[in-house]
């Protein structure tokens, strides 16, 4: 989901102190009051560039430039915060990762623009379908992909917005990784792209959506109360914009937060999301996947795609603490379970699941954003287990 910021005052505490302060304190200069640094005036807009580094699974160690813009395109008592976000990296396994995603509310928060775009020359492990499948039967594939997800929102009631929108997603040039080039045509990817009659050098899932968002959350970057439910009905079309084939999808996201004590420091977070299969074909990079999200930061233990099926249920409960009393530091521990239907074992949800847990640090980049720095490890089953550094909450 986008970062749906809103007009509530987004400073922790009075006494806060981020990363930010902590080094004009060092550098002996005056650390900027909340005017000097509110990001909620109209026509002010806030703009970032500097180096990014980030790790997780799929990737290994990566890093690049990344670049954020935060503005408000109104009055600041009726619009939420929009944010436009960008960057460029490379990673340790060979990959150039690349992406843009927008979250930009138009004045009185009456529409709402989402995008989600992507271009990638990067690579992956996979396996066969199901939640049973074993970690050594992992074929690495490396491929190009290119996704444009557009959607706009039209808001109908306070807090809810309904919205349709046009989605591209394309895998090109596939073929076999380091290593795989003898076993590539018994691939799990193989398989299953013949069977379903793709091409397997190039397969492309063109459609529209149709999506009701519900968003009463204090903080999208780091809530501490408030509610977000989504779901989202894709079509894909054969031979719309180079579809190869019809296929539908659901696809629901759910979070809550609750506070454990009274400023906040201390607190639960949860998170429920689906996504089903309705009907059609669908080529095999786009199913249901884990990681499949739109910021790849569910099932926290796991690589990207580990578990892949025709309908996915995934749940997560976080603990969240601070530290130091100023929110400077901070950690979380945090459990997960993913449960996934297909396979040649005919696996139906709820029959078996991939659990794992883990606990992370915080560093507080902006204490009026909330923004963390997050350096995370989980673990899974049969031994999988991952390094995940990244910008703003899991979710």
């Amino acid at each position: 989901m986008a970062l749906l910021a809103t007009t509530a005052p987004l400073a922790r505490a009075d006494d806060a102190l981020d990363a930010g302060d902590l080094w004009r304190h060092l550098r002996h200069h005056a650390i900027a009051t909340d005017e000097q640094t509110s990001l909620l005036a109209p026509n002010r807009p806030f703009f970032v560039v500097a180096p990014s580094i980030g790790s997780k699974p799929s990737t290994g160690i990566n890093g690049g430039i990344a670049g954020n813009i935060a503005f408000v395109t109104g009055d600041p008592s009726s619009t939420r915060l929009s944010s436009i976000s960008g960057g460029l990296k490379v990673s340790e396994k060979g990959q150039t990762l690349s992406g843009m995603k927008v979250a930009m509310f138009l004045p009185d928060d009456r529409w709402f623009v989402q995008g989600d775009n992507r271009f990638s020359l990067t690579s992956l492990d996979t396996y066969g379908l199901g939640d049973t499948t074993s970690s050594s039967d992992a074929d690495n594939l490396k491929y190009n992909q290119l996704r444009l997800y557009e959607t706009l929102y039209r808001t109908v009631a306070p807090g809810l917005f309904v919205g349709i929108g046009l989605d591209v997603n394309q895998h090109s040039n596939v073929r076999p990784g380091t290593g795989t080039e003898a076993t590539f045509d018994q691939s799990a990817y193989a398989l299953y792209t013949q069977q379903h009659g793709f091409d397997l050098l190039h397969q492309t899932s063109s459609g529209t959506t149709a999506s009701l968002m519900f968003d009463t959350r204090d903080n999208a970057i780091n809530a501490q109360r408030g509610w977000l439910l989504s779901a989202t009905y894709r079509t894909f079309f054969d031979g719309f914009l180079g579809g190869d084939s019809s296929w539908q999808e659901a696809y629901f996201d759910i979070r809550t937060f609750r506070k454990l004590t009274s400023d906040g420091r201390r607190r639960l977070a949860f998170w429920v999301l689906g996504d089903f299969v309705t009907g059609g074909s669908v080529p095999y990079f786009d199913l249901p996947e884990i990681s499949g999200d739109a910021y790849g930061r569910s099932a926290r233990g796991y690589t990207e795609g580990r578990y892949r099926g025709d309908s996915l249920v995934y749940g997560e409960i976080e603990f969240r603490d601070t530290v130091t009393r100023n929110g400077l530091l901070g950690y979380v521990a945090f459990v997960n379970t993913t449960t996934i239907s297909g396979g040649t074992s005919d696996t139906h949800l709820f029959e078996s699941y991939a659990p794992a847990a883990g606990a992370g640090l915080r560093v507080l980049l902006n204490k009026k954003s909330r923004t963390n720095l997050c350096v995370d490890y989980g673990f899974g089953k049969q031994g999988s287990r991952g390094l995940y550094l990244a910008i703003q909450e899991a979710f």
